[in-house]
């Protein structure tokens, strides 16, 4: 396993409107007894996709205008509320490469990024117009430019931020901290070796 660089994601767009939506209407805390992250995409905002005798809200996440979407455009303070870690994975699973919001929860930012998930911040003015323009053309061709900072929808350019720490592990590979150790696994085991609570006494 190696570390994998991030510099640009393409692909389609897909809006999910609101402020504050917080991780358990990601993925609804009933889902969270899984063994393994695998199962979580079907779930991910179960409870507002549908009423509780299973009836379409009719949700973005069902529309199959947007089938095969893996850019996310989100409101402000998207990922709040508990640390859950299967927020993102719930997401990642569903195919979901990238976000693009008004503003992250703290945590919720931190975990994706700790799983190679880009999430860039714009003004609202800019993600009103790229919500519009997707919703209107739902097959309309999008890149992120994790480098350069810029998000094309069609041709169309716009200025995105993230901070330099995660933009700087994005693009050398050091986000994957598993990748990290498994490449300098004998300098672990010789750290490992002259602790004595490691290699014995």
């Amino acid at each position: 396993m190696s570390s994998v660089e991030i510099k640009k994601i393409s692909g389609k767009g897909i809006p999910v409107k609101g402020n504050d939506i917080d991780t358990d209407r990601i993925i609804p805390a009933r889902f969270l007894k899984c063994v393994t992250f695998e199962s979580l995409g079907p779930e991910s905002f179960k409870d507002d996709r549908f009423d509780q005798e299973g009836n379409s809200k009719n949700h973005s996440f069902d529309n199959p205008n947007y089938k095969d979407a893996n850019i996310l455009f989100v409101n402000k303070n998207f990922g709040c509320g508990s640390s859950r870690e299967h927020a993102p994975q719930a997401l990642n699973r569903w195919g979901i490469k990238t976000i693009v919001g008004e503003s992250f929860a703290e945590i919720f930012f931190g975990n994706c990024v700790a799983m190679g998930i880009p999430c860039f911040t714009v003004e609202k003015k800019v993600i009103d117009e790229i919500m519009l323009l997707i919703e209107g053309s739902p097959s309309v061709s999008i890149s992120v430019d994790i480098e350069n900072l810029k998000i094309n929808v069609d041709g169309k350019e716009f200025d995105a931020n993230i901070p330099d720490g995660p933009q700087g592990q994005l693009l050398n590979g050091s986000w994957d901290a598993t990748s990290q150790l498994l490449e300098n696994e004998k300098e672990v085991k010789d750290v490992a070796s002259s602790l004595p609570y490691v290699s014995g006494w």
